[in-house]
């Protein structure tokens, strides 16, 4: 290391990465089966039923107003656990770093997964570093996997009903927003930036007062909430109606959507919840999301109208309607 700069080789073998470790991560994560360096991690599980998931984060840039790529390693892998039910007990990070990449970004990141992770209640109990050669990566990318414990019912997208109620938790396309800004140099100013958090303890809040009624939930990532909401119509075979005014989109997001010619409803998300309810639990549903931060700009903003194929119609504010399709290729890449 030099001048706060990562100047590994590639392949210079484990002394110099085996510090990096130590000193940026081992330092901050605190479970003793990952300070054991083993090649795998040994868990005791007090259930058969557990969730399992893996993603990758190679958001551009990795620094974003509201968060930066460690919160959305943590959040996004709890997230994906917490909606379908499971409460967040592991986690895996596995990092791969280009040689040039400053240590002070590297520290941030590091301090930023420590900290993610403890608010989560979620333990890094297993990881990996490698290093590229300059100009072969891009700063940082990071790659997780989660488990999660089911104690109670596991939700998906498929468990929608006719007559059944579709809620939002927040404002939608702040995440896609947030980093579209970063990278063309925006200045967002006070109070904007990516939506970026855990939802667990909403879920579980949900599950607790909703019971047999919290019939299905997403979080609405890549693709929005147009695609997610083209996700659970497919999936349940039903047919769905959203009313475009009931949607929440913050001031900010729908003025620079509008400057961009990108649509809020299919912006990115990575601390939402969409969820479908039975009919008359929609009040019930609200007042649990809006007894959290997160969840205080939570919305009704559709229904589910019958059996069918699988589709959404948008119900415009001029009063006609438009059909949602999911996101068909990535026009927004390296958003997450």
């Amino acid at each position: 290391m030099e001048n706060g700069v990562v100047l590994l080789d590639h392949g210079s073998g484990g002394l110099a990465a085996g510090r990096l470790i130590q000193e940026f991560f081992l330092s901050r994560l605190g479970h003793e089966e990952l300070h054991r360096l083993e090649d795998s991690a040994e868990l005791a599980l007090d259930s058969r039923r557990i969730a399992f998931t893996t993603d990758s984060y190679v958001v551009d840039p990795p620094f974003f107003p509201g968060g930066n790529i460690g919160h959305l390693a943590v959040h996004g892998t709890v997230n994906d656990l917490a909606v379908r039910g499971a409460r967040p007990l592991f986690m895996s990070l596995a990092l791969i770093l280009e040689e040039g990449l400053p240590l002070s970004e590297l520290d941030l990141v590091a301090e930023t997964v420590a900290q993610a992770a403890r608010e989560c209640g979620v333990q890094v109990v297993t990881g990996d570093t490698k290093v590229v050669p300059r100009g072969k990566g891009d700063r940082i990318f990071i790659n997780t996997a989660g488990i999660g414990i089911l104690d109670g019912p596991s939700y998906s997208v498929s468990g929608l009903e006719p007559g059944d109620i579709l809620l939002v938790s927040g404002p939608v396309g702040q995440h896609g927003m947030a980093v579209m800004a970063a990278r063309a140099g925006i200045d967002l100013g006070g109070g904007a930036g990516s939506d970026t958090a855990p939802v667990w303890e909403m879920v579980e809040a949900l599950a607790s007062d909703l019971g047999a009624g919290l019939h299905a939930m997403r979080d609405p990532t890549r693709g929005g909430l147009a695609t997610v909401l083209c996700e659970m119509a497919e999936a349940s075979g039903v047919e769905i109606e959203v009313e475009e005014r009931a949607v929440p989109v913050a001031s900010w997001v729908r003025g620079l959507a509008k400057v961009m010619g990108l649509d809020p409803f299919y912006l990115a998300n990575e601390g939402r919840l969409v969820l479908g309810v039975a009919e008359g639990m929609e009040e019930r549903g609200l007042a649990v999301l809006r007894s959290f931060p997160q969840g205080a700009g939570a919305e009704v903003i559709g229904r589910v109208v019958s059996k069918g194929r699988g589709g959404v119609v948008c119900l415009t504010a001029a009063g006609g309607s438009r059909p949602l399709r999911r996101l068909h290729g990535d026009p927004l890449p390296r958003i997450c």
